[in-house]
C-alpha cells in the first residue's frame, strides 16, 4: 500500500511558511465538505490544509476575532470594538486556565447570555474529565461545532483505506456508551463530549454507509444503563460475528472492560443466540431490547456452539481474533495513560494491529493519525489547522514550564521540542491551556505532527479519571486521622495505577510507623481506603460508583525501611541524594517491585464512594 508522503523540516519547500501565491491551491471553507466515499478528495483536502497551515491558521484567528468581537470577554481586553489583529490579540489577551474563565461559563449555565464569550448561541456544555474544585470542567459548545467534529470523523475512513483494504465489506463492532447528563438552571444540557456526539443528529441520523455501519443499533449505544448497554452490544457483535471487520471502543480501558464482561457472561449470551432474542430479565430497556431482538432475530444454535467452543478454551489469548476472525485491527486510543493497557490488548487481540486514529478533547477536536498502522509507541497526530487556532508554550520534557517560556504558533514549533497546547476555539475559549504536553515528531507539509506525552500534573489514571499529585495529597491527608486509633502515623506514601486486572485500580503503598497491630488494622485500613476514595474528584467517584470502570482502591502496607530502599534504587538510577524527594507516583517496574517485595498487608476499600451528577455554582450567576 502507498504511504502518505512525509516531508522533513529540512526538505520542506514551504520552510514552515506558506504565504499564498498564484500556484497555491485555494483555501477550503473552515468546515469543508468531506464525503468519506470519495477518498481521493478527502486525502487531497488533508494535503491542502496541511500545506497551507499558516494561511489557514491566520484565517481561523481572523474569523474567530471578527465573529466574537462584541463578546464581553474580548471587549474586556481589546476594548469596545473587540476587533484586533493577531499581534494585538497575543499582546492583550492573556493565556488562561479554567479557573480564569470558569465564572463566565457558570454564568451562562445559570442563564446569562452566550454573548459573554460567544456571538453564537452556546447550545450545551461539555464536561471535561479534568477537574476544578472536585467537579468536572464545563466547556462551551455550539451547534456548528458538531459539523466540525463530523468533518474530522469523515477523514478517518479515507486514511484507513490507504492502509487496510475491504473495510466496506462488513461492519465495525464499536462498543460505545453514553454517560450521565444534567440540565443546568438555564436549560442547557451538560454532558461528556462523546455522549453529546452520540445523541446528536450527526450520529443518530448518519447516512447509511458501510463505513458507519456498526454491529450495535443506536438504541443499544444510547441505552443509559451501562450494564444493559454492554450486554446488548456484545450480543449484537456476536450475532453479527461473520460481518465484523474492525473492533474497538474509544479508550483501551473500555474495550478491555468489554472483554472482561464477555468472559463473565458468554454463557448467557450464547443462550440468547440459541433462543433468538435478548433475555428480557437482563435487557429491560424496551427500546434497546426491541432493537437487539431485530438483530438476533432467529435462533442460531450452530453460532452459539461455535462461540461457546472458543470461550470455553482455557486461555483467552487471542480471543478477539478467534471470535471475530475477519477483524483487521482494534481501534482504540492507546496513547497517553492508555498505553498501560497495550500488553493486555496484545494478549486478547492475538497480534491484531492497535490503531489510534484521532486526537481530541472536550475543548475541541484537534487532529488525526496519518500513519494508523504504526506501532502504538510511534503514533503521532497531525493537527488540522482549521479546527481551532493553536499556540504552544515551550516546556521541559516533564511538563515543567521554562521560565519566560515562549508562546509560538503552529508552524513555528521545533522538531523534538516539548510544548503545552493552547487553543482559541470557535466556541468561546481564548488562549486556553488544554493541559496536554506534546512533543513535535516532525511535519506533514507545513503542519507539525505531535506525539502525546502526558497530561500536565496528572499522576494517576485508569479510565477517564485524572488524578493530580495535589488531588492525591488532599485525599490522603483527609484519611490520615483514621490511623489515630492504631497509634501510628503515615511516614511515607506513593501510588501507581495497577492495570494488570480489569478494571484497573489505584494502589497506594503506605509505610506506617510504628507498624500497627495486625488484628486491629484491617478494619481501620479498609476505612482509610474508603476515605481516600471519598476525597478524590467527581470523575474518579463516577468511574467507581456509576461506570464501574475503576476498581476498589487498595492500600498496601509496607515494612519499615521500604521507602529507604526505594530511594536507594532511584539514586542508583541517577537521582541526587541531596535533591531526592519521594515520588508520589511510580511507574517503573523496578520501583514497584522494590516496594512490592516489602508488602506486609493488603487492604481494599469496602465502600463505594458517593457520587452525584455535577452541580453548577448558582452564586456565579450573580457575579
Amino acid at each position: 500500500m502507498d504511504h502518505l508522503t512525509m516531508t522533513s523540516t529540512s526538505e520542506n519547500a514551504l520552510d514552515h511558511h506558506d504565504d499564498h501565491d498564484a500556484s497555491s491551491p485555494a483555501l477550503p471553507p473552515m468546515i469543508p465538505g468531506c464525503d468519506p466515499h470519495d477518498g481521493a478528495a478527502c486525502l487531497e483536502l488533508i494535503e491542502v490544509l496541511t500545506a497551507r497551515a499558516g494561511d489557514v491558521q491566520r484565517r481561523v484567528l481572523g474569523e474567530v476575532l471578527a465573529m466574537n468581537a462584541g463578546t464581553d470577554y474580548l471587549r474586556r481586553f481589546l476594548g469596545d470594538g473587540g476587533e484586533a489583529d493577531a499581534a494585538a490579540f497575543k499582546e492583550r489577551v492573556p493565556v488562561v486556565e479554567y479557573e480564569d474563565v470558569k465564572t463566565y461559563i457558570e454564568r451562562i449555565a445559570n442563564g446569562a447570555p452566550s454573548s459573554l464569550i460567544s456571538s453564537k448561541p452556546i447550545t450545551e456544555l461539555l464536561t471535561s474529565s479534568g477537574t476544578s474544585g472536585g467537579q468536572p470542567k464545563l466547556m462551551p459548545a455550539t451547534e456548528e461545532e458538531l459539523d466540525r467534529k463530523t468533518f474530522l470523523y469523515n477523514l478517518l475512513v479515507p486514511v484507513m483505506n490507504k492502509y487496510v483494504e475491504g473495510l466496506d465489506e462488513g461492519r465495525g463492532m464499536y462498543l460505545l456508551f453514553v454517560k450521565p447528563e444534567i440540565t443546568t438552571a438555564s436549560g442547557l444540557v451538560a454532558r461528556p463530549v462523546l455522549t453529546s456526539y452520540y445523541k446528536s443528529r450527526h450520529f443518530r441520523r448518519r447516512p447509511d454507509s458501510p463505513y458507519t455501519r456498526y454491529t450495535s443499533p443506536n438504541e443499544a449505544i444510547l441505552c443509559p444503563d451501562s450494564r444493559q448497554s454492554m450486554y446488548a452490544q456484545l450480543l449484537c457483535g456476536l450475532a453479527r460475528r461473520g460481518e465484523v471487520l474492525r473492533a474497538g471502543a474509544v479508550f483501551a480501558s473500555a474495550f478491555l472492560r468489554a472483554v472482561k464482561f464477555l468472559e463473565g457472561h458468554w454463557r448467557a449470551l450464547c443462550d440468547d443466540i440459541r433462543a433468538g432474542r435478548a433475555d428480557p430479565a437482563v435487557v429491560t430497556d424496551a427500546a434497546c431490547r426491541d432493537a437487539v431482538d431485530a438483530v438476533v432475530s432467529r435462533p442460531d444454535p450452530d453460532l452459539a456452539d461455535a462461540i461457546a467452543a472458543e470461550c470455553s478454551v482455557g486461555s483467552w489469548r487471542g480471543i478477539v481474533r478467534r471470535l471475530w476472525p475477519r477483524t483487521k485491527y482494534i481501534d482504540v486510543i492507546v496513547t497517553g495513560s492508555m498505553a498501560q493497557y497495550i500488553p493486555l490488548l496484545e494478549f486478547y487481540g492475538g497480534g491484531l494491529p492497535l490503531v489510534s486514529t484521532m486526537y481530541a478533547s472536550s475543548e475541541c477536536y484537534f487532529g488525526i493519525n496519518l500513519r494508523p498502522l504504526d506501532r502504538p509507541e510511534d503514533v503521532v497526530y497531525t493537527l488540522l489547522p482549521n479546527m481551532c487556532y493553536y499556540e504552544f508554550i515551550k516546556v521541559e520534557k516533564d511538563g515543567e514550564e521554562i521560565r519566560d517560556g515562549e508562546v509560538v504558533d503552529l508552524i513555528d514549533v521545533e522538531v523534538g521540542g516539548y510544548y503545552e497546547l493552547v487553543v482559541t476555539t470557535f466556541t468561546g475559549l481564548y488562549r486556553y491551556r488544554v493541559g496536554d504536553i506534546l512533543q513535535v515528531a516532525g511535519f506533514h507539509n507545513a503542519a507539525p505532527q505531535f506525539r502525546f506525552v502526558h497530561r500536565r500534573n496528572v499522576v494517576l489514571s485508569v479510565d477517564t479519571d485524572k488524578t493530580s499529585e495535589d488531588d492525591l495529597l488532599r485525599a490522603v491527608t483527609a484519611a490520615k486521622p483514621l490511623l489515630d486509633p492504631l497509634g501510628c502515623v503515615l511516614a511515607e506514601y506513593t501510588a501507581y495505577a495497577d492495570t494488570s486486572s480489569i478494571p484497573g485500580h489505584y494502589v497506594l503503598f503506605w509505610e506506617l510507623t510504628p507498624p500497627p497491630p495486625s488484628p486491629a488494622s484491617a478494619r481501620v485500613m479498609a476505612a482509610c481506603c474508603a476515605a481516600v476514595e471519598a476525597g478524590l474528584d467527581a470523575v474518579y467517584r463516577r468511574c467507581r460508583s456509576r461506570d464501574r470502570s475503576v476498581g476498589p482502591l487498595e492500600i498496601r502496607a509496607v515494612a519499615p525501611g521500604a521507602f529507604d530502599a526505594l530511594m536507594d534504587l532511584c539514586v542508583s538510577h541517577g537521582s541526587s541524594v541531596n535533591q531526592y524527594k519521594t515520588p508520589r507516583c511510580i511507574k517503573h517496574p523496578d520501583a514497584i517491585a522494590v516496594l512490592e517485595h516489602r508488602v506486609v498487608g493488603r487492604f481494599f476499600s469496602d465502600a463505594v464512594p458517593h457520587w452525584e451528577p455535577l452541580k453548577v455554582d448558582a452564586a456565579a450567576a450573580d457575579t
